[in-house]
């Protein structure tokens, strides 16, 4: 078993770029959503001209990261994974440094991330990288869910592992087809409904872990690792 989990408005209860850009940016960056939302612009090229409009030093950044809530049962999620020695990544569209900075304020930074990375600061100018996209990714995101997906299934085939995703919105429609295991909520338990996709839906962690460990009872050994 191995377990992919998105962040904004999965593990954090908001998207924090949101509100990053909602508390520091230009107001511009609502141009460039309502781009997005009417498909003129990709996501991927959204999320780059909204960072660049983030203004504000970096105190004043740290200052709002630092009043993002992570969902009821994250922290005790990933302390049954550990213990039972269940892979667990955060595969995100969103922004490293914010990630990082609020994972690390819950002891979780350890985790291993997956997302756009911030460059720059507020001297010089912020702006996103995005190591982790792919060209014709269905998402047009910055971050390609389902190429982490088709790395992680390839692994599973020769290991037997189930593939277990968890997340909330659009950036998670391709790669939820992927998993063995779907766990979704607001949006993408909207979208699994309506192309009658199984899945589990949650509304925090605790639902998450025991539901997880209660399927690892009943796997075969070799496929419950």
């Amino acid at each position: 078993m191995q377990v992919f989990c998105d962040f904004d408005g999965t593990i954090a209860k908001v998207d924090t770029t949101d509100l990053v850009l909602s508390k520091l940016a230009a107001p511009a960056w609502e141009d460039l959503e309502a781009q997005w939302a009417r498909g003129e612009i990709t996501a991927a090229e959204c999320m780059r001209g909204q960072v660049a409009l983030i203004g504000g030093d970096d105190q004043a950044l740290d200052a709002v990261l630092d009043g993002v809530e992570l969902t009821e049962g994250f922290a005790a999620f990933v302390a049954w994974c550990e213990a039972n020695g269940v892979p667990l990544t955060v595969v995100s569209d969103g922004v490293d440094y914010f990630i990082a900075r609020i994972l690390d304020r819950h002891s979780l930074g350890h985790l291993p991330v997956i997302a756009n990375r911030l460059v720059g600061n507020a001297e010089i100018g912020r702006r996103l990288e995005q190591p982790w996209s792919r060209a014709g990714c269905a998402a047009g995101s910055g971050v390609c869910k389902c190429q982490v997906a088709t790395k992680a299934d390839e692994r599973a085939s020769q290991t037997d592992e189930l593939m277990v995703f968890v997340g909330d919105g659009r950036s998670d429609f391709c790669v939820a087809g992927r998993a063995d295991l779907l766990f979704a909520r607001d949006k993408l338990a909207a979208y699994a409904r309506s192309r009658a996709m199984p899945h589990h839906e949650f509304s925090d962690f605790h639902v998450i872990t025991t539901t997880l460990a209660s399927i690892r009872q009943r796997l075969p050994r070799r496929a419950a690792v």
